[in-house]
């Protein structure tokens, strides 16, 4: 299987990604633009948009010619987010795939110790961003029987993450939003799946380090320190995981949330029957009988 991903090729297809001026989101342009795919991408700075757009353009005009279209939008907003898919239309066509990576830290504190304004920003941008892309881009999908959306994760999706209510609660909402439509769009050839990037070496993890473990606990803070001085960039592998998903190669893959880290996503085709049947890689209650305990049920 790790010769079919080398050999994934998207060429014709065109995507579109959210957040796509920085971090894992700009690695994700990057990436997919080298595996052929046409790349359209937003953030909400106008001179960063116009600055990655150029220097993206340079560089492909050199190798091999992709359409680059990048736009200016706060996908939190349902307005601009309309007009955001009134534009790629008109100046980059309908997408086949769609990532929805855009998302913010949010306020780093004791829940009661936030501005609610900013708790709910954040959570609007986390969550609400990707319900209105959802619902402009998947109708192309629809009707042409075929599509690919992928949720970008966080740590708080499955697990409490204590100074970050908003993310983390934010982050659990917005899977279980994408194994509902899923489950919704399962039998219209569409897969719609959630990553796990891991920690990234991103203005997010700087962010973390620079609240301090008062504002975030000690064991995020530990965590992110650690990662600050690692060498590797796991980046690399959130991007292959994201191309994977957005290939052929992953067709009926759905309704999963995958760690690029730790699952072994490159053999899953070999078991898609065993995925569409289970609840494996999802959010779940668990229950007395899922440990052993037999105190805890009827």
């Amino acid at each position: 299987m790790q010769d079919d991903l080398a050999k994934i090729n998207l060429e014709g297809k065109r995507a579109f990604i959210s957040g796509g001026t920085r971090g894992l989101g700009l690695s994700i342009v990057k990436s997919l633009l080298n595996v052929g795919a046409d790349v359209a991408f937003c953030g909400r700075n106008s001179l960063e948009v116009a600055e990655v757009e150029s220097e993206l353009k340079s560089f492909h005009s050199q190798t091999a010619q992709r359409s680059i279209v990048g736009l200016t939008a706060d996908i939190s907003d349902i307005t601009q987010v309309k007009n955001l898919k009134t534009q790629i239309s008109d100046e980059f066509g309908e997408i086949d795939i769609l990532v929805c990576n855009a998302g913010v830290l949010g306020p780093m504190n004791l829940f009661l110790a936030n501005d609610l304004d900013e708790w709910m920003s954040a959570f609007n941008i986390n969550l609400l961003g990707s319900v209105f892309l959802a619902h402009e881009f998947l109708p192309q999908m629809l009707a042409k029987g075929k599509g690919k959306m992928i949720q970008l994760s966080g740590g708080g999706a499955a697990s409490p993450l204590p100074g970050l209510s908003s993310y983390a609660a934010s982050k659990a909402a917005a899977i279980r939003f994408i194994e509902t439509l899923a489950e919704e769009y399962k039998d219209f050839g569409i897969d719609i799946n959630a990553v796990a990037p891991g920690m990234l070496k991103t203005r997010m993890l700087n962010e973390m380090l620079e609240a301090g473990p008062d504002s975030v606990g000690i064991k995020l803070y530990n965590k992110s320190v650690a990662k600050a001085s690692d060498a590797t960039d796991s980046s690399a592998i959130a991007c292959g995981l994201i191309n994977f998903l957005a290939s052929d190669a992953s067709d009926g893959i759905t309704g999963k949330l995958i760690s690029a880290e730790w699952d072994k996503w490159s053999e899953w085709p070999q078991h898609i029957e065993e995925l569409r049947a289970s609840d494996l890689y999802t959010l779940r209650r668990i229950t007395g009988r899922d440990r052993g305990q037999t105190w805890g049920d009827i």
